[in-house]
């Protein structure tokens, strides 16, 4: 005879949780944050995507964009 095992047991050793979870994770962005559903992001011409926090320093460290004072 078979060993049976609860659906929930199965998905719990597989995955680490007993029922399914929904993601809120959509992606990350190009410094490495993680970006979840609702985050505002900037899309770059060359696909890159940045969240709104990271935008300056994705100017300053990617880009190399050099912050002066008008004078």
């Amino acid at each position: 005879m078979r060993d049976l095992e609860h659906p929930a047991i199965t998905r719990t050793l597989q995955t680490g949780y007993p029922h399914q979870i929904e993601s809120e994770h959509w992606g990350v962005d190009a410094c490495g944050d993680e970006i979840l559903y609702g985050d505002t992001i900037y899309e770059f011409p060359d696909g890159e995507i940045v969240l709104e926090e990271n935008i300056h320093e994705y100017l300053i460290h990617v880009l190399g964009a050099t912050r002066k004072i008008a004078e």
